[in-house]
């Protein structure tokens, strides 16, 4: 490339690229995006990274990590006996729905706050490690302050909606990367595909876990005044990205959004050059604002349905979404001319069985899973078929008027009341009804006169 033209982008491109992609739109309500390098924690991408945002329900991930916490300092075990309260089994969905009094391990927990996002599960997790969600909820702050995450505050444990629960594409970028640097032995938590309680098989809600190649974590997030939130992370040969997406309009936009930003950062490297530095997600300087409320037009009636975390597939409710959803999905274009959320190889794994109660061996886990299949298997034998529907051919012979030519079907026995009811007619009666008429027709054929057959 000629210098002047390398000297002219350096000067005026990227100064220009500096300033859309950090500070973004002035209103917030388009969305935020980060993307960092998970071993360095360079930021790679930006946008609205610094703007206050309700979490939802990517708060599990802060949940998670004080948990963790907890173990590493060996206050609880993975196998840990936490019992559901009577505050845990009240919470709204999503959630296992126990009863009060359920126990169930903390390993066993974990992987149902993390794959089907249970709300109760959340509040099990707080109140067996803090005594209290309110403490657990202090115990989350600090522990987000001393990792970095200077924006974040939080009173509940599962990211339900209230006011106090903040964060930002910037800290949970921070809260991702301390996850995988600080309980690498514990990474598996938060890619598993899927759950199976019983005959139960509950998928995980990331969806790039199931579809984007690389895609290794983390966590999903939704409530009306938040919009659709994203945490994931992907790796390719030696190197991790963290990708974060908030206030995105569905679902389906949502993991566009992530797997364009991974795609790009892990294409860049030839690039590099060109793009501006922006140092570390650390030193991203936090905006003093409230968060964007979202609930109109996340939540508002121009829906055609109403949102939900597993909306996936809902049609767009205006031309604006559907513009913007067509352009992130064409987006997904790589070097194999087609589709980056092509499939993951964590698709193919079986899903991990949970139950509630102390833990068990691999192999107990084992034959209960099959005895559960089996049973299910003779219920679904046991099932009657539903009758076919009776078709003039599929009648009974007697159904059908009778042919001249056919010999007469045998005559059909009648209940004796039948046969005393007022104006029936008795088999008794059709022989001589027979006889008379064959004494007609002798009668008739006597009075016509013979006739020679004709000859040749």
């Amino acid at each position: 490339m000629p210098s002047a033209v390398k000297s002219w982008i350096i000067k005026f491109w990227i100064p220009a690229l500096l300033i859309g992609i950090v500070t973004g739109p002035a209103r917030a309500g388009n969305g935020a995006l980060l993307l960092i390098d998970a071993e360095t924690g360079k930021v790679l991408q930006a946008e609205n990274a610094t703007y206050p945002w309700y979490p939802a329900s990517v708060s599990k991930l802060m949940t998670t990590y004080v948990t963790l916490k907890a173990v590493k300092a060996r206050r609880i075990t993975l196998d840990t006996l936490f019992t559901v309260s009577p505050n845990a089994a009240a919470q709204a969905p999503s959630k296992m729905g126990f009863k009060t009094g359920t126990q169930v391990t903390v390993d066993n927990a974990l992987k149902m706050l993390l794959v089907h996002s249970a709300n109760d599960i959340a509040v099990v997790l707080a109140e067996g490690v803090s005594g209290s969600v309110e403490d657990f909820a202090e115990e989350m702050t600090g522990t987000s302050h001393e990792l970095g995450m200077t924006q974040s505050s939080w009173v509940n444990p599962n990211g339900l909606p209230a006011e106090g629960q903040i964060s930002s594409a910037r800290d949970l970028a921070i809260l991702a990367r301390a996850l995988i640097r600080d309980f690498p032995e514990y990474d598996y938590y938060w890619h598993i595909p899927a759950i199976k309680l019983g005959r139960r098989v509950m998928r995980n809600y990331n969806k790039l876990i199931a579809d984007y190649p690389g895609a290794d974590g983390m966590k999903t997030g939704f409530i009306c005044a938040s919009g659709f939130n994203l945490v994931a992370s992907a790796t390719r040969g030696n190197r991790r990205l963290i990708a974060v997406v908030l206030g995105a309009p569905s679902s389906a936009v949502r993991a566009a959004k992530a797997a364009s930003l991974l795609e790009h950062g892990f294409n860049a490297s030839n690039l590099s050059w060109l793009m501006p530095s922006f140092g570390t997600v650390n030193s991203l300087q936090p905006i003093n604002a409230a968060p964007p409320d979202l609930r109109e037009q996340t939540c508002g009636p121009h829906r055609k349905r109403p949102a939900a975390e597993d909306e996936d597939d809902e049609p767009a409710a205006n031309a604006e979404t559907d513009t913007q959803r067509a352009f992130m999905l064409s987006d997904l274009k790589g070097a194999t001319r087609g589709s980056l959320l092509t499939g993951n190889p964590l698709a193919a794994v079986p899903p991990t069985i949970v139950y509630t109660g102390p833990t068990k061996t691999a192999l107990a886990v084992a034959a209960e899973a099959a005895a559960a299949d089996a049973a299910a298997l003779r219920i679904k034998r046991k099932k009657p078929k539903a009758p076919a529907k009776a078709t003039d051919a599929a009648q009974p012979t007697l159904a059908r008027k009778p042919d001249a030519k056919t010999p007469a079907a045998k005559p059909i026995a009648v209940k004796p009341d039948a046969a005393k009811a007022p104006g029936a007619r008795s088999d008794a009666a059709k022989p001589d009804a027979a006889k008379a008429s064959a004494a007609k027709q002798a009668k008739v054929s006597a009075a016509k006169p013979k006739v020679a057959p004709a000859t040749q």
